[in-house]
């Protein structure tokens, strides 16, 4: 199974959720992914959050695309040592803030594709960017990665 292949060098997996918007996923999954890189651990960002991907930005990788293998997609490296590896939606819109007005099943499609076809090789974290709040994407995204070791969760909130 490609799934098993692709996240086979995959050591911990690390989701980063919320109950609503705007809380700071994303800037806690890309802290998170610098932190943990500066302690010298092999470090990826799989970027979930299909309608608003501000990963890329955050890490000035914005204007990159991404290519195939024979295994699949190659995230995007970021930094001169390739020291972060970063898949997202984001790369593969035209324009950077263009929207995803997408159904459900097209969602969920991608979110499983991004499990399974992206080539990550060998990884002591992968964190994974999830949208806001608690939708079928999540509910994918947990399905999919099910059968790999999952580290955990980290909830974000806010004092409202």
């Amino acid at each position: 199974l490609p799934e098993r292949s692709n996240l086979a060098g995959v050591r911990h997996i690390l989701l980063v959720l919320s109950g609503k918007g705007g809380v700071g996923k994303s800037t806690i999954s890309t802290e998170l992914a610098l932190a943990l890189w500066h302690s010298g651990k092999k470090v990826g960002i799989l970027d979930v959050d299909l309608c608003g991907p501000s990963i890329p930005r955050m890490l000035r990788v914005q204007d990159r695309a991404v290519h195939q293998c024979d295994s699949g997609w190659v995230p995007v490296f970021v930094g001169q040592d390739k020291d972060i590896s970063l898949m997202s939606i984001g790369f593969l819109l035209e324009r950077p803030d263009d929207a995803v007005v997408w159904r459900g099943p097209k969602k969920n499609a991608l979110i499983k594709q991004f499990v399974t076809d992206v080539a990550w090789g060998d990884l002591d974290f992968l964190i994974v960017d999830t949208p806001p709040g608690t939708s079928d994407e999540h509910i994918s995204t947990v399905e999919a990665l099910r059968p790999h070791k999952l580290l955990g969760a980290i909830l974000v909130t806010t004092p409202q």
